[in-house]
């Protein structure tokens, strides 16, 4: 299996990662293909795919804040079962942050997710890759090390209608096992640049952001 980045809309393994997202992920949380030209041009970002006999069979796309210490894992598919596909995708993140983080001022702090919680919302199929099953995901972040931030939480659709999507988790993956909090303004300062890109925002996301802002730290949860 390759671990081959994608920086290009016209790539061939672009088309072919559009297409997996689409049967994979609800339709707010997929950015329409043309759109994705300039974002894949961002040094700060990276997005990958597994590819296997020539076919895109997993991705992941993440980024790091070298002024925040704060990474954002934006999305994990596996597309197909029995081929470990996520501890490949993992494992190749894990070094390439590495090395990233390397070439900055300090150490990272952790890493963002937003995390399905299907006891809020069960219909979601994920084209029925067994994997990707949001209890199965949920659990084997948790296995990760990632907690949830205690925060009610919604995210601007990426269908850019300013709508809130709710049913998920903000979650944390702390560098340092014993951290127990994150700062309010940190996540604020990071919400508030991760979509930036987005408009218009929903009131209820700002609501959000003005209140987390607002406190000194929130805990992290067991997810």
């Amino acid at each position: 299996m390759e671990y081959v980045r994608i920086e290009s809309i016209q790539d061939p393994l672009f088309a072919k990662m559009h297409a997996l997202m689409g049967t994979i992920f609800p339709p707010e949380e997929v950015l329409e293909f043309s759109l994705w030209e300039e974002p894949l041009k961002d040094q700060g970002l990276r997005v990958y795919v597994a590819v296997h006999e020539g076919e895109v069979v997993g991705a992941t796309e993440y980024r790091y804040y070298p002024d925040m210490r704060v990474a954002m894992t934006d999305f994990t598919i596996i597309g197909r079962e029995g081929l470990g596909i996520g501890p490949f995708l993992v494992k190749h993140r894990a070094a390439d942050l590495a090395a990233w983080v390397a070439r900055t001022s300090g150490p990272m702090l952790g890493m963002f997710a937003e995390i399905y919680n299907p006891y809020a919302v069960e219909d979601l199929g994920f084209g029925g890759v067994k994997p990707m099953n949001p209890y199965v995901r949920r659990e084997v972040l948790a296995h990760l090390g990632y907690r949830r931030l205690d925060m009610d939480y919604v995210h601007p659709s990426w269908q850019g209608d300013g709508e809130a999507v709710g049913g998920l988790n903000l979650g944390f993956l702390s560098a340092d096992e014993s951290m127990e909090a994150v700062p309010g303004a940190l996540i604020g300062r990071f919400l508030r640049t991760y979509y930036e890109i987005l408009n218009p925002k929903p009131a209820a996301w700002l609501e959000m952001v003005e209140a987390v802002e607002r406190r000194d730290a929130v805990p992290l949860l067991p997810l």
